[in-house]
Order: structure tokens, then sequence, then C-alpha cells
């Protein structure tokens, strides 16, 4: 393992496509839970221990193990994926350093597509949660740290180049590609169609309250069956899901705009500036001034 070094965060965003976060020199602690896009934590220094369970609504007796609860330790070079639904959890011991890269379904469609690797219409899920000793994976996920360092010159044709070829790495070895009767791309991303209409009612209404009576109206189901489906089908309580939208929303604001915080935090639902900090924080693990502060300018 490489001697420690002083603690660093660098992100950069390009919404509404992706974002990569380079950490090192803390604990890592990452809870993917609620989760709306994709995910891949690239390890590039250290050891973590992880745990997972897949939201699966489509299963059969073939698919049913892609549900299961799997967990291990994972040591450099490694990376954990996760698909929208999927809940996904990494911490360490000690200090560690990775690549969080975050993927829009539209972003990872589209580049399958591009790729030739699968058509618009299929639906992308990961075979396997972690990925031991991937040489290209990591040397990738090296490059994006490096240029997340440096700030150079033309560093946003860098970056997105570098996470595409990464996407493309794992969309070859790593991924199920195959057609959905229920999952469907919409405005507001990768969504079942059964719940659709109550993801984009959340998708509108970040910057108000929102009852549980109401959301399940927009799905026409009752409280109670909307919330048992929606667990199902999300991995995550419909309340849940709203806060890591509130949180995506969040972040491309102080990326994008020179808003004050708490200005920020009313915009998607938080009218105390202390209650955003705490769900911000939990999403992101940063405060939203120690995000804003550590977002490269490209």
């Amino acid at each position: 393992m490489r001697p420690a070094e002083p603690a660093t965060d660098r992100i950069f965003t390009r919404p509404p496509h992706f974002s990569v976060h380079l950490r090192a020199g803390r604990r890592l602690r990452w809870s993917g839970g609620a989760r709306a896009d994709y995910a891949a934590l690239l390890l590039i220094g250290g050891r973590m221990r992880w745990r997972a369970s897949a939201s699966n609504p489509e299963a059969t007796e073939e698919t049913a193990a892609e549900g299961a609860s799997e967990s291990g330790e994972l040591e450099e070079p490694a990376a954990l994926l996760a698909a929208p639904g999927d809940d996904v959890s990494a911490a360490s011991a000690s200090a560690a350093e990775y690549v969080l890269l975050q993927l829009s379904p539209v972003f990872v469609t589209d580049c399958a597509a591009r790729a030739g690797l699968a058509r618009a219409d299929m639906v992308v899920t990961f075979r396997v949660r972690a990925v031991r000793n991937d040489a290209r994976l990591a040397r990738l996920a090296r490059d994006l740290a490096e240029e997340l360092r440096e700030e150079a010159a033309g560093q946003e044709l860098v970056v997105g180049a570098l996470v595409e070829q990464a996407l493309v790495q794992l969309l070859r070895r790593y991924a199920n590609l195959r057609r959905s009767g229920h999952l469907e791309l919409s405005r507001a991303g990768l969504v079942d169609r059964r719940i659709r209409l109550a993801v984009e009612l959340m998708h509108a209404h970040l910057h108000r309250d929102l009852a549980l009576e109401e959301i399940a109206r927009a799905a026409h189901l009752s409280p109670f069956h909307f919330a048992r489906l929606f667990k199902k089908l999300t991995g995550a309580t419909p309340h849940a899901y709203l806060a890591s939208l509130r949180a995506a929303r969040a972040q491309t604001l102080l990326a994008e705009t020179d808003l004050p915080v708490t200005e920020v935090g009313a915009r998607v639902g938080y009218m105390s500036s202390s209650h955003f900090a705490r769900a911000f924080r939990q999403a992101t693990g940063l405060s939203p001034r120690a995000y804003r502060k550590a977002l490269v300018r490209g």
C-alpha cells in the first residue's frame, strides 16, 4: 500500500450525465441506498469491507440470484458496481483512496448504444458487484485521479474521455443487457412504468414537502400498496428515494450556480439549513460548503 497522504476531495461534474469524486486520506464510508443512478467505486489505495443486496422486481428462477445479499473484503485495485435500485455499501478501517463514478441511466444507455453494445431500448444491470484485479479499469481510475489533481488545460475533454473508456470497460466485462417488460427511460431517468408518474411528481416538486398520500395518488394506488410496491421496485422507501433526488439536485445547483447554500437547500425542500447540511452529508460524505470547495471547474 502507498504511504498515507493528506486528505483530498476533488469533484468533477458534468450534469446531468456524470460526476467523478476523488477522495484520499480518509476512511471510506459509502452507502448507496435509494440509488437512482449507476455507480462504480474504484479503489486505488487501501482495502474495504463491502455489502450488497439488489432489488430485482423482474426476477425469475434463473435470475433470482441477482438479488441475493453478498459481502466480502477487497484490496486495491478493485471496484464495486451498482445499478439503479441496488443497495451497495462499503467501509474501511483506515484511510483509503478511491474514485467514485456516478453515471445517469440516460448517459449509460447512450454510451452502450454508441459503442454498439446494446440498443437504446435495453436495460443495463451488472452481473457482478465486486471486481478484482482489472488492470485496465485500475489504470483508468489512476488516470482520473491524476487528472483531477492537476487541473491542467483541456481537463474537461480528458475527464470525459476517461469516464467513457471506464464505462465501456464495465459494459464489456461486467454488464447484463436485456429488454425489460417494465423498466423504461423517461424524463425522470430509468423508471419502472408502474411508479413512473409518482417518480416524475417527486422530480417536479423537490422544493416542497410531499406526503406519502400525494405521491401514492399519482400512481393511482393506496399509500400502503404504493409503499410496498415502491420498496420492492427500488429497494428504498419513497421518502428515502426522494431524499436521494434532492441530494442529486443540490449537487447540480452547487456546481452550476453561485446560489447561497441556504437557498440551494430551500430549492430542494429543506427550510432548515442544519437539516439540509445533515442530509447532504449523509448522501455525499461532505457538507454543502465542502462539496462546493472540492469542485474542479474544468
